[in-house]
C-alpha cells in the first residue's frame, strides 16, 4: 500500500505496486478520494511542490552571481552579464516541453527524483568552477565562455514547473485541480523570491555559497521523491491533444497573452537588478547596504508576484478571466509610464515601487490567463458537440484534455516572454548614456498596450463569442 488506508466496503482503495506505481486511480469518485486518495494526492503535491520551488531557486541563482562576480576577479560588460541571466531563462523555457512529456514515460516519482537531481550540475559547477583561480587565468572570451556554459545549465530548474504541473494534475479531481495547480504553481514562483534573498546573505561571505548552500536541499528533494512520492499508471501521453491544441488559434492568442504576464514577472526577476545597478549609479553609492544586498530588492517584487497569482484566479472567479487580464496590462502600461518618469528624475524611490507594482500585476495576470484557457476550450467544445450532434460528455473530455495541453504550451512560451525582455534590455545596454533603459521600457509600454487591445479584440468587444463567458 502507498498509504494506510482505512477499508470502506465496496469502494477500491489505491494500490501501489513495486516502485511505487499505483494502477488505479479515479479521484473524481469520492468514495476512492475519501478512501486514501486524497491523502496520497495531498502527500504528492507537497514533495513536488518542494521540488519546484528548489528548481526556481536554482534557476534564478545567477541574477545574483552576475553582481558579485568582481569579487573572484572576473570583470564583465553589462551586455555580457545580461547574456548571463538570459542564457538560463532560455534553456528553462525550451526545457518546459520536453519535461511535460517526460512524466509518462518515467513516472512522476522517478522523474521528480531524477529531475531534481539534475540541479546539482548548475548548483556544483557554480561552487567549484566560477571561484576558482582557474578561471581567473583564463583569457577574458574563454572567461565568458566558460561562465556561460555554467550558467545555460541553470535552465534545467526552469524546466522542473512543466513536469510538476503535468504530474499534480493527474491527482486530482477536476473540481480540486484549479486549487491543486495553483498552489503547485505559486510554490514553485516563491523560489525566485526565496533565492533572492537568501543568496545574497550567503555570498557576503563567499560566491561559492550560492551553490553549495542548495546542495543538502537538492538531496533532500530527491530523496523524497523516491520515498513519498508515487507514479500513476493512467498518466499517459496526450500526444493528440497537443497536436489538437497546437492547430487552435486560442492556444496562440493565449500563450501570446502569457508573454506578457509570465514572461515579465521572470523577465524582470532576472533583470532588474543589473538594471537598477546600471541606472541608479549614484543612489547606490550613497546607500552601500542597498548596494550590497541589490538582488535582495528583487525578492519583494518576487513574492509580490507569487502571492499574487492565486488572486488572480479568485478574481477572475468573480469578475471574469479576460477582465482582470484587460486591466491587468493597463495597469502595467501605467506602471512602466511611472518607470520611465523615474529614471528621468533619478528617483529610485519612484522606479522601484513602480516595478513593485508590475510584479504585482504579472502575478494577478498569471493567475487570470490560466484561468481564462479552460473557459474558453469549455466554449469550443460546446461549440463543437452542437455543430456535429456528437455526445456532450465525450466532447467535453475532449476540449478539458487539450485545455489541460495549451497550459503546458502557453507555460513554455511565455517563459521565452522573459527571454524577450533579458534581449531588449540586453540591446539597450549598449547604450552608456544615463538613460539607456528608457527606450526598452518604452517597448516594454507598446508591448502591453498590444497585449490589452487583444484581449479586449479577441475576448471583450461586443459581438465576440467570448464575452459574456469570460
Amino acid at each position: 500500500m502507498s498509504e494506510t488506508l482505512t477499508p470502506v466496503l465496496d469502494a477500491a482503495e489505491p494500490k501501489a505496486t513495486r516502485g511505487r506505481w499505483i494502477d488505479e486511480w479515479d479521484p473524481d469518485d469520492e468514495t476512492f478520494w475519501r478512501n486514501g486518495g486524497a491523502a496520497i494526492a495531498k502527500r504528492n503535491l507537497i514533495w513536488s511542490m518542494f521540488a519546484e520551488h528548489i528548481g526556481f531557486c536554482v534557476w534564478v541563482i545567477w541574477t545574483i552571481v552576475v553582481l558579485n562576480l568582481g569579487k573572484v576577479g572576473v570583470a564583465l560588460s553589462v551586455s555580457e552579464l545580461f547574456l548571463l541571466t538570459l542564457l538560463p531563462n532560455a534553456i528553462g523555457a525550451l526545457l518546459r516541453i520536453p519535461y511535460t512529456f517526460a512524466v509518462p514515460r518515467f513516472g512522476g516519482r522517478a522523474w521528480t527524483a531524477i529531475s531534481a537531481s539534475l540541479l546539482l550540475v548548475p548548483t556544483l559547477l557554480l561552487a567549484v568552477v566560477v571561484p576558482s583561480a582557474w578561471l581567473r587565468g583564463l583569457p577574458h572570451d574563454a572567461q565568458l565562455l566558460v561562465l556561460a556554459l555554467c550558467a545555460a545549465t541553470a535552465g534545467v530548474g526552469g524546466g522542473n514547473f512543466s513536469s510538476s504541473m503535468a504530474n499534480i494534475s493527474f491527482f486530482f479531481p477536476e473540481r480540486k485541480k484549479g486549487v491543486a495547480l495553483g498552489l503547485n504553481a505559486a510554490g514553485g514562483n516563491l523560489g525566485v523570491a526565496v533565492a533572492q534573498l537568501l543568496v545574497p546573505l550567503a555570498v557576503i561571505h563567499h560566491l561559492a555559497l550560492a551553490g553549495w548552500m542548495w546542495v543538502p536541499l537538492i538531496a533532500l528533494a530527491a530523496l523524497m521523491a523516491l520515498t513519498r512520492m508515487d507514479s500513476l499508471r493512467q498518466a499517459k501521453s496526450d500526444t493528440s491533444s497537443y497536436v489538437k491544441a497546437l492547430s487552435s488559434s486560442q492556444t496562440w492568442v493565449m500563450s501570446f497573452l502569457y508573454i506578457g504576464t509570465f514572461g515579465s514577472f521572470i523577465g524582470f526577476s532576472f533583470a532588474l537588478p543589473l538594471v537598477i545597478r546600471n541606472t541608479f549609479p549614484a543612489f547606490l553609492a550613497s546607500h552601500p547596504f542597498i548596494a550590497t544586498y541589490l538582488a535582495g530588492l528583487g525578492f519583494v517584487g518576487a513574492l509580490i508576484g507569487s502571492l499574487a497569482r492565486p488572486l488572480g484566479g479568485l478574481l477572475s472567479d468573480r469578475l471574469g478571466g479576460a477582465r482582470v487580464t484587460i486591466a491587468v496590462f493597463a495597469g502595467m502600461a501605467v506602471a512602466t509610464l511611472s518607470a520611465i518618469r523615474g529614471v528621468q528624475d533619478r528617483s529610485f524611490a519612484l522606479f522601484f515601487a513602480s516595478y513593485l507594482v508590475v510584479f504585482l500585476l504579472s502575478g494577478l495576470g498569471n493567475g487570470s490567463t490560466y484561468k481564462m484557457i479552460p473557459s474558453i476550450f469549455a466554449i469550443l467544445g460546446a461549440r463543437e458537440a452542437v455543430r456535429t450532434d456528437l455526445d456532450m460528455k465525450t466532447v467535453t473530455v475532449e476540449y478539458k484534455r487539450r485545455a489541460a495541453a495549451v497550459i503546458g504550451i502557453a507555460g513554455a512560451v511565455g517563459a521565452f516572454g522573459g527571454v524577450l525582455i533579458q534581449v531588449v534590455l540586453r540591446q539597450a545596454s549598449l547604450d552608456l548614456s544615463p538613460d539607456w533603459c528608457i527606450p526598452a521600457l518604452r517597448v516594454f509600454l507598446a508591448s502591453y498596450v498590444v497585449f490589452g487591445a487583444t484581449t479586449w479584440l479577441v475576448y471583450l468587444r461586443p459581438g465576440s463569442a467570448y464575452a459574456k463567458a469570460l
